[in-house]
């Protein structure tokens, strides 16, 4: 394995057991970084009677974190091409880990916050990395099967984070939550050592020291803006956040587009086919971090049930799209991504339009068909649309181009959770308003709240369907674009083989 390409492609004989060592070390790192996304979640009322604060002060716990992670991840790209991605990889894994490490020690939250802030720093660099190493390590004809096994860690990790957090949180303690990410950590770490090759490095010229400032001010305001929407989209918070979020990334595209060797190369969105699927990729997301996001809370607001209960009602859902990831991987090599979209989207938008069914009468039992159809979607589709969109982009530019589609996932992800809050939040202002009832009426209200969940799904469903028309115009998808596996020494060349129709 330790003799890939110097160019960065697959060696030339490939065999898929080549891959499963070092495929193990990324899936660790992967998994350990998406479990703690969400397992703070669930600590945040524990940890405001322990640390004797408010849980205004607490919630940049989670904010810090993902503030963090926004910031770096444009980055990632550029200093995989720089300075190699197993670097890369191996460094960002220790960082985090070294934070997890310092997350269990703190006695008050403004530490909890730095050291929250450092495995953010971490966190960041994980997942786009990986995604690039992978795809320069895989032969076009096997990328869906591959970057299926890696998916599986996308999709399961935050449900088993908030099932063993809850655990934690109930029957243990919080400090377990970042302790148990230790041993995780140096398994990566060591398996990365022996096995993750070392992929040659990109040809970097200059350094884009305006864009590297730039671009993590742009989508890390950018996201704390639209987060802050969920609370009040008129706030100081959320206007402030938007507009230098706004001017920011206006002024890094302009800088990108002008650079000769871009921190993100935004060109590819010449392809007509790559600006298709990332659209379709961001409604896909919207619908489905807006439903991930609303069932829970319609499970603790209004039915009362407790976060690991919640976690535990939830866990089909990962179950069914950890067994379908690989599936999904390997139909996208041999019928492309359109299909794979448009059928998903259609388990997700069943699973949905039960969603929109339940009431106060609504019991675990009642939402297993569902939870499985939308995981068995999500599963079917998330990891294929990926591996379409690097595929549209020359392979040389692969480690940019994560970069671009996970930083625009941070910001979509923050939209969706804002904007079903938004919509929930006004459909429950508008039905408490017709019925008369008074704002500190917290009974009537919560007897009122599956109207107000009823009605945010549907909204959510109508998203899904737009998903699935979006889906058919995707062509077949799974071929690389011309210009991947050719050496072009700049980025120019690389891009003149984008199909542009």
């Amino acid at each position: 394995m330790e003799q890939a390409s110097t160019a960065g492609g697959p060696p030339s004989e490939f065999r898929m057991i080549s891959i499963l060592i070092p495929l193990f070390a990324l899936i660790l790192g992967c998994f350990m970084v998406i479990l703690d996304t969400t397992a703070m979640n669930v600590a945040l009322s524990k940890l405001v009677g322990e640390f004797h604060t408010t849980l205004p002060t607490l919630e940049w716990v989670v904010t810090g974190y993902m503030l963090a992670t926004a910031a770096v991840i444009p980055l990632a790209g550029w200093l995989s091409d720089r300075f190699g991605a197993k670097n890369v990889f191996l460094t960002s894994v220790v960082l985090f880990t070294l934070g997890s490490l310092l997350c269990a020690t703190p006695n008050s939250a403004e530490w909890l916050i730095v050291f929250r802030i450092i495995q953010g720093l971490g966190g960041g660099f994980v997942m786009p990395v990986s995604m690039a190493y992978v795809y320069r390590l895989t032969p076009s004809n096997k990328i869906g099967i591959v970057m299926g096994m890696l998916g599986i860690p996308i999709l399961l990790a935050p449900s088993v984070g908030s099932l063993l957090s809850g655990w934690l949180v109930e029957y243990h303690s919080w400090r377990w939550i970042f302790l148990i990410n230790i041993p995780v950590g140096i398994l990566s770490v060591l398996f990365g050592l022996w096995k993750l090759p070392k992929i040659g490095r990109q040809k970097v010229a200059g350094f884009d020291l305006p864009g590297m400032i730039t671009g993590p001010i742009a989508f890390a305001a950018l996201s704390y803006g639209v987060s802050s929407g969920a609370h009040d989209w008129t706030s100081v918070q959320t206007l402030s956040g938007l507009i230098i979020g706004g001017i920011a990334l206006i002024a890094f595209i302009v800088i990108e587009l002008r650079a000769k060797i871009p921190l993100l190369e935004l060109r590819v969105f010449r392809s007509r086919d790559f600006s298709l699927a990332i659209v379709a990729q961001w409604v896909v997301q919207f619908s489905l971090f807006g439903a991930i996001f609303l069932l829970p809370q319609f499970l603790q607001q209004a039915r009362g049930f407790g976060a690991f209960d919640t976690g535990l009602t939830l866990f089909p859902q990962a179950l069914a799209s950890a067994c379908m990831m690989p599936i999904g991987g390997y139909l996208f090599d041999r019928i492309g991504v359109r299909w794979l979209v448009v059928i998903g989207l259609g388990l997700v938008s069943g699973a949905i339009f039960q969603y929109a069914q339940v009431d106060m009468t609504t019991t675990r039992s009642d939402l297993l068909l569902p939870l499985i159809m939308a995981g068995a979607g999500m599963g079917l589709m998330m990891m294929p649309l990926n591996s379409h969109l690097i595929n549209k982009a020359p392979r040389e530019l692969v480690s940019r181009v994560t970069s671009l589609t996970n930083a625009m996932q941070q910001v979509i992800s923050s939209l969706a959770v804002a904007g079903v809050v938004t919509i929930l939040t006004s459909r429950l202002k508008t039905i408490t308003a017709a019925e008369g009832i008074a704002p500190d009426n917290l009974q009537a209200m919560i007897a009122l709240a599956p109207k107000a969940f009823d009605y945010t799904f549907r909204v959510m469903l109508g998203v899904a369907l737009c998903g699935i028309l979006l889906g058919l115009l995707l062509r077949r998808g799974n071929k690389p674009s011309a210009a991947q596996g050719v050496q072009a020494p700049t980025t120019d060349k690389a891009l003149e083989g984008l199909h542009m129709g």
